[in-house]
């Protein structure tokens, strides 16, 4: 391999990984793409291959050879940046043997390598030329030829085209794909954007948040993604959710087969990814075997050149769920992205929607991380058995040391009460540090759905408390759901979900019914309403829409309006009058100026709910 990195990982002092335990091998002579949304780690990754950075775990070899601790200079790696960094001060010709100049290479072999790389990359005649006498694509066509005159093994291309317009784009990656096979160099590019990866990649491979997902040849990377990320990065399409009957996937009127290599149990949910183009529009109700999912209407077209994109709703189907695009709030009908090929004519208003082809993803696995402090009760651990149990999901249990010295004494305590709480699979885990800190840190760095952290006791009396202090410190830190366990958890039967009316009071909606689901239980939306004020329509509207919602999740659901001095006394009154089992409230997103009296009523539910609550930071669901 020319290129291998292996569980290479980089922080920036104490935040989250922003390269995650990277393991990676390029072939020699290939052309392989990084792909990922701007702050995934891609641009870091090529830093420390390059030698600009050096990573704080792992190891990285260039043709069998460990560089990981070399500098740059001893690597025989080129870098092309965004920014072009050329020289301004020096011609074209003199910015192509800049670095052959430093390497004492004759003047001689200067002169007939600079004149090879002036032809190859389309500049001959230019050598005269000063930066300012260039465009934009000349000047990155020099950085390419810079990097390239002292033949290096390697080539590492960042962003290289993403400062130029689109015409001069498509030119400057068609140049780069002859470049390169022509030398035959190993080559990897860090791109953000779809096309410009499928054009130019033998490979491959997509990030996010610091990790690499997944990597393969780009038909496959679109046709048969694996996790619903890399589906919906890789394209446009809808995902909608079946239920799994006999091996096959139920999909209203359809079953479609479900493939060997993504088993699912009876009854398990099934994602089903439709891109736009496997979807048929025919006037007429198609006959014998074709694949009719309904008779919808069109309810939106744009014009793409030589595709129209059109937008088509179908009524509800049985059982049916849809995933991607996500649904406007409160909406129960089936929203379908298809593409139409233009000289086709406009299509029918009232079209019968044909599936042609689809793709089945991989089930998720959920992940919880569990907090404890490794002695005393444990109600998070409690809580998790239950959870873990019907989400059949990863357990991660977590503990935070003051020094080194405690650190070992601690993970074994850990395991023998992961084993004890019937967590046997459990991965366990034992930082030193603050402990807010900690687990702030912990679930950044890994993609956990769910917090689990003991919330202390009530002590007797209105308003008073017992050891939730550090439950408190993880408001507004915490980006994933809180959850806060309380006495002697048992699986939630019965959720009340707190809601406010917009934003972030959907978010509530969608993150508490996700876990009803799961769990099997009933819900009760509340809305609190100012005493002496009356309950204007649109809170009405919401609560609705939100069973709505609620049921397409198959969730029984109820509402209820109830007037009180403040949110925290209606929450309180409803809980005595409906005991619940858990309790859902929102919370301002970390790093927010939201405003303190949202924050304030979290603060306040948190310290005198005598049940287990989950908090959800706006925005993440």
């Amino acid at each position: 391999m020319a290129i291998t990195l292996e569980n290479v990982s980089k922080r920036y002092g104490g935040a989250a990984s922003v390269v995650d335990q990277i393991s990676l091998d390029v072939h020699t002579g290939e052309l392989f793409v990084l792909l990922g949304a701007s702050g995934s780690g891609k641009s870091t990754i090529l830093r420390m291959i390059s030698g600009l950075l050096p990573p704080d775990e792992g190891t990285i070899r260039l043709d069998g050879r460990d560089v990981t601790l070399l500098p740059p200079q001893q690597r025989d790696v080129g870098f092309v940046f965004q920014n072009y960094s050329i020289f301004r001060h020096m011609t074209v010709s003199e910015n192509i043997e800049f670095g052959l100049r430093i390497r004492r290479i004759s003047q001689a072999e200067r002169q007939k390598t600079r004149e090879e790389l002036l032809d190859l990359v389309g500049l001959g005649g230019l050598g005269g030329r000063y930066e300012s006498q260039l465009s934009g694509g000349q000047r990155q066509r020099v950085a390419l030829a810079r990097a390239l005159a002292y033949k290096p093994s390697v080539l590492l291309l960042d962003e290289p085209f993403g400062a130029l317009d689109v015409k001069i784009r498509g030119q400057l990656r068609q140049s780069l794909k002859e470049i390169q096979r022509t030398l035959g160099i190993t080559t990897i590019l860090v791109t953000h954007d779809q096309e410009e990866a499928f054009e130019l990649g033998q490979r491959i491979g997509v990030m996010d948040r610091g990790r690499l997902l997944e990597i393969d040849a780009p038909e496959r990377l679109y046709a048969r993604p694996k996790s619903l990320y890399v589906a919906t990065f890789l394209g446009a399409g809808t995902v909608l959710v079946g239920r799994c009957r006999e091996h096959r996937v139920e999909l209203g009127p359809l079953t479609l087969p479900i493939p060997t290599d993504v088993p699912h149990d009876e009854g398990d949910r099934v994602r089903v990814v439709i891109r736009p183009e496997q979807i048929k529009l025919a006037a007429e109700e198609p006959a014998g075997d074709a694949l009719v999912i309904g008779r919808g209407e069109a309810i939106e077209q744009s014009f793409s050149g030589s595709t129209r994109r059109v937008r088509v709703r179908l009524p509800p189907l049985r059982g049916v769920r849809q995933l991607v695009p996500p649904l406007p709030f409160g909406e129960e009908n089936l929203l379908l992205d298809v593409s139409v090929p233009v000289h086709g004519g406009p299509p029918p208003g009232r079209p019968w929607v044909v599936l042609e082809g689809w793709h089945i993803l991989r089930q998720p696995t959920p992940r919880l991380l569990v907090c404890d402090e490794g002695s005393g009760v444990a109600p998070a651990l409690e809580l998790a058995r239950p959870l873990v149990e019907a989400l059949n999901g990863i357990v991660t249990v977590l503990g935070v040391a003051a020094d080194s010295r405690a650190q070992d004494e601690l993970r074994a305590a850990l395991a023998n009460r992961a084993a004890e709480a019937g967590l046997n699979d459990a991965t366990v885990r034992a930082r030193r540090g603050d402990p807010a800190d900690q687990i702030v840190l912990e679930q950044r760095e890994a993609p956990y759905d769910f917090v689990l952290v003991g919330a202390g006791e009530l002590q007797p009396g209105p308003g008073r408390r017992r050891g939730p202090a550090l439950a408190e410190q993880l408001l507004g830190r915490v980006e994933t759901p809180l959850l806060l366990a309380r006495g002697r958890p048992r699986r939630p039967e019965r959720i009340l979900i707190c809601t406010a009316v917009g934003e972030p009071g959907k978010a509530d909606i969608r993150a508490g019914g996700w876990l009803a689901r799961r769990l099997g239980a009933t819900v009760t939306l509340l809305h609190v309403a100012v005493a002496g004020r009356t309950t204007l329509p649109f809170v009405r509207a919401h609560l609705e829409r939100g069973v709505a919602t609620l049921r397409e999740l198959e969730v029984p659901s109820r509402f209820s309006v109830r007037e009180a001095e403040s949110a925290v006394a209606g929450i309180l009154a409803e809980l005595r009058e409906s005991p619940q089992d858990l309790v859902v409230v929102g919370a301002p997103p970390p790093g927010s100026r939201a405003s303190l009296r949202a924050d304030q009523t979290t603060r306040q539910v948190v310290r005198n709910c005598g049940i287990s609550i989950l908090v959800v930071p706006g925005g993440s669901w």
